[in-house]
């Protein structure tokens, strides 16, 4: 499985016919530059290429009426007179005698992403589509959209695949109308959008648009609007707005899919946004969405206006969707003031309906009057004193996004034993040198179980790649560690990365493994145990999850970390 790259060349052919400063932005060219950069970059011969096809008429009927399809078919025939006063009709659209064609495409290409991706035949992937389709509603176009190509193929997720939830992010920077209320009292369907506000000042001009229209009926709380009441939106802010609101709603949700309305007007230069993101940013957003739903990630092409910015966010974005390590993330990173008034906003219309935002204790709000040294604005706790760790502690996970390097290597496997058998992929390094044996002998001495040659070979190897990944060398890795030695293995594991000066540890056990006794309980080592004996936790950073229905034993089928071989996986 790989990334799938939907694309039609027939969808360059609409373009505007007549003079119309407000429309002549969308243009065959956003399509070109898009596809001329992803050539250049080498990164379309990387996709499954798909031709997309036309949506039937039955399957735009899954959004849209059939009096509306209708209308649009007939203007196949019309001259331009008669287009433009159609046109006329409507908010922000024109239409063409090639319109009907290319926005069945749009839509069908759509729908052949979702198939692919919820079929097997590709992990993820973009659709690369105009026109548009965020905005356009039942029975009316609206803002450059013809027919809501996102809605329709999450209907058809729902009914021909027979999904329960799906997940749809809009970053584009208007508010997708049209998607809200196909889905507004729809519990199936999680809509979270942010979009230029500004206090109802920014085109589409909605009420609904903002915080508190929260759906509608049964989907009370499947509508998340974040509206941003100031232009200058940057990597910052989009970040706080996923790890602060977005992130903990779509865990709680457990989406089976991911839709992405990717407009990039939302980056920087683009005339209709006016934001600061760079599209570096997007590259970033797109691998955090990459941890829900088993990672099928569709996304379909909406807005972006600035044909450079547009290019290098589309490349950014499929960059992402291949597994490349995310660039850094240029720029200050502390959002700013008007952002997280907005974001709390948003959690406090939302808190009603979600409990991982009623865990006030946990989670920063805001007050106006809270701010650093510098000026610069700090989350509190409610109803009490500015809590400088809560935002040191969004201002060092942003950091951390921008300021490590992508280390070059980025999976090595350490192995015991030479093995003809293993065939690793062309990415993954074969790690085939070891720590000094004198050092490997110091750490084993407390150790009676380390004494063994394998046991002291397979420590040694674990000690080079655990500084490879402290030192920034190595992402993650694998080490294959004798089942004898695990747990003294483990625990020189620990001491060394706390005295190699890591602040914080997580470990997890799968399996019958226990705790190493004595491991320091200072707080800088969290460890949970899974599928384990159930026991009285010792301390809050000492967690034994059983799994459901094997408490006290071994998760039938499941390895465990005391079989012959015990894997021991390590990850900056």
């Amino acid at each position: 499985m790989g990334t799938a790259l939907v694309y039609h060349e027939d969808m360059t052919a609409p373009r505007l016919l007549w003079d119309d400063p407000e429309c002549e932005i969308e243009c065959p060219e956003r399509l070109t530059a898009a596809l001329d950069r992803l050539r250049q970059c080498g990164l379309e011969q990387r996709c499954l290429r798909l031709s997309a096809r036309e949506a039937s008429e039955a399957e735009l009927g899954l959004v849209h009426s059939p009096e509306y399809v209708a209308l649009v078919r007939g203007t196949q025939v019309l001259g331009k007179r008669e287009l433009q006063a159609l046109s006329g009709q409507y908010d922000a659209v024109y239409f063409h005698p090639s319109t009907f064609h290319c926005a069945r495409l749009a839509a069908g290409a759509a729908l052949q992403l979702v198939d692919a991706v919820l079929l097997g035949a590709a992990r993820n992937g973009l659709a690369l589509v105009r026109p548009p389709g965020h905005h356009s509603q039942r029975a009316a176009a609206n803002g450059f959209c013809v027919f809501n190509n996102v809605a329709i193929a999450a209907e058809h997720a729902k009914q021909k695949h027979r999904l329960h939830r799906i997940l749809i992010v809009d970053w584009d920077i208007h508010h997708g109308q049209g998607i809200q209320y196909v889905f507004e009292d729809d519990p199936s369907v999680l809509y979270f959008s942010w979009h230029r506000y500004e206090h109802g000042r920014f085109w589409p001009f909605l009420q609904e648009s903002n915080a508190d229209a929260v759906g509608r009926g049964q989907g009370r709380g499947f509508t998340v609007n974040l509206p941003w009441n100031q232009v200058g939106m940057g990597n910052a802010d989009y970040m706080a707005a996923f790890l602060h609101l977005l992130l903990p709603l779509a865990f709680e949700f457990d989406p089976e899919l991911v839709l992405v309305s990717a407009g990039f007007d939302s980056a920087v230069g683009d005339p209709e946004g006016q934001m600061q993101a760079t599209p570096e940013c997007f590259a970033h957003l797109t691998q955090l969405l990459q941890v829900l739903a088993g990672g099928r990630v569709c996304a379909v092409l909406e807005g972006g206006y600035h044909l450079e910015s547009l290019a290098q966010s589309v490349c950014m974005t499929v960059q992402a969707l291949l597994g490349d390590p995310a660039p850094l993330l240029p720029g200050p990173l502390m959002p700013c003031q008007s952002a997280l008034e907005s974001i709390q906003s948003v959690r406090t219309a939302q808190a009603p309906h979600w409990v991982s935002l009623q865990q006030q204790d946990t989670a920063p709000a805001l007050s106006p009057s809270a701010r650093s040294p510098e000026g610069r604005p700090l989350p509190v706790r409610p109803g009490g004193p500015a809590c400088e760790a809560a935002a040191a502690a969004l201002s060092s996970l942003l950091d951390q996004r921008r300021l490590h390097p992508t280390p070059p290597v980025r999976t090595a496997v350490a192995l015991t034993a030479p093995d003809a058998t293993l065939v690793l992929p062309p990415e993954v390094l074969h790690q085939e040198k070891s720590a000094p044996r004198e050092e490997a002998e110091a750490w084993a001495r407390p150790h009676a179980s380390l004494a063994q040659d394998e046991a002291l070979t397979a420590l040694a190897k674990l000690l080079y790649l655990l500084d490879g990944i402290l030192d920034g060398q190595v992402s993650s890795g694998i080490a294959a560690i004798p089942a004898s030695a695990v747990v003294a293995i483990l625990d020189v594991a620990i001491r060394r990365g706390l005295s190699r000066g890591a602040q914080r540890l997580f470990c997890v056990a799968l399996g019958q493994l226990d705790r190493p006794l004595d491991l320091p309980d200072d707080g800088r080592t969290l460890w949970l145990s899974i599928g384990g004996k159930e026991a009285a936790a010792p301390s809050m950073f000492h967690v034994s999850t059983p799994l459901p229905g094997e408490a006290g034993a071994e998760p039938a089928g499941g390895v465990s970390l005391g079989e012959e071989l015990g894997p021991y996986c390590l990850h900056r």
